[in-house]
């Protein structure tokens, strides 16, 4: 039996990622007893929080929790959810007495531990993801980097696994991450019983294909913003690094560190995600072949448009396409039906 602790956080936990991982291991468990691969049930579930009643989403929702943390001496797993992004900051400070409860229960007990979309905030202030792959949800990875630069954010990917310590992406991609401890401890067959009860896409790891790059500028560099402003508006522009930095009469080696310290990319890399978030965006809403969009967002090698298409999309312009674009996923339904 493993003993499974959802953390439930005060005030604004995101109630989908504690009822979600209550029911994907509650199905494993009946699974696994209809099947007669166990008698009693594997996961044994608690909704562990600082006190027995949780309010939520400003007194929409309560949670009347099993445990407290001062009551489990020992635990196998722990789930962190998400917290809600505009309270961020302040759900942390106002969890923080579960902080030194996850450090023991890992260090002490060599408990496994798992954060849900935002609630690797909640995980890195641990420490334990200090050094390790990291994954939570695209609109809060600007942030994340600036308060944990220790850890190794990797914005693509949907679960990451290392030495115990799990993370999942944004929103409901915390359903894959279950997916992947249901078949870490119990197997394939398991994990895609569950994958088809509750109809999630297994096996999904890249989560660039949902990011919608809004550029980074809560900062105070009001140069850098201005850089930042120019590139948005030159999209079908070709734009060179050398001519920024001339622009704003900085040296290139200095306009190079500024931006990167302000925004968290190179300016290429700006230049690069901007010229591909409006190609998106064309790709969905528009009839404009391939080619035309690559034209339109300045760039004219096909082949070049695409490895820059799929490095920061995670799928090929013509498969985006295919899969957003209003007008042909409307033909694909009428045609289905």
């Amino acid at each position: 039996m493993k003993h499974v602790s959802i953390l439930v956080p005060r005030r604004n936990a995101i109630l989908s990622n504690v009822v979600g991982p209550f029911k994907v291991f509650s199905a494993a468990n009946q699974f696994l007893k209809q099947t007669g691969q166990r008698k009693t049930d594997f996961f044994d579930i608690h909704l562990v929080g600082l006190e027995k009643d949780m309010i939520l989403y400003d007194g929409a929702f309560s949670i009347h929790c099993n445990a407290t943390i001062d009551t489990i001496e020992k635990t196998d797993l722990i789930l962190i959810p998400a917290v809600k992004p505009d309270t961020l900051l302040e759900c942390i400070q106002e969890n923080a007495a579960a902080i030194p409860w996850i450090r023991k229960q890992r260090n002490w007990h060599k408990a496994e531990v798992g954060s849900m979309c935002l609630g690797a905030f909640v995980l890195a202030e641990t420490g334990l993801v200090d050094g390790k792959q990291c994954a939570t949800h695209w609109a809060g990875m600007d942030l994340f980097r600036q308060l944990y630069p220790q850890v190794n954010l990797v914005s693509h990917k949907v679960v990451t696994d290392e030495g115990g310590i799990y993370t999942s992406g944004g929103a409901y991609s915390f359903l894959n991450l279950m997916l992947h401890l249901v078949e870490k401890y119990c197997g394939r067959d398991t994990a895609i019983y569950l994958s088809k009860l509750f109809e999630i896409e297994i096996d999904r790891v890249d989560q660039n294909q949902f990011a919608i790059f809004q550029g980074q500028k809560n900062h105070d560099d009001e140069v850098i913003k201005e850089a930042q402003s120019y590139i948005e508006s030159k999209v079908s522009e070709k734009i060179s690094v050398e001519k920024l930095a001339y622009r704003y009469s900085i040296s290139r080696r200095n306009f190079v560190r500024r931006f990167k310290r302000a925004t968290q990319n190179t300016p290429l890399e700006y230049i690069q995600r901007v010229k591909v978030e409006a190609a998106k965006k064309s790709l969905e809403s528009t009839q404009q072949n391939v080619n035309e969009v690559m034209y339109q967002v300045g760039y004219t090698d096909q082949k070049a448009f695409r490895k820059l298409f799929k490095k920061y999309v995670g799928l090929s312009p013509i498969v985006y396409k295919g899969k957003y674009n209003r007008g042909l996923s409307s033909a694909k339904r009428q045609t289905a039906w």
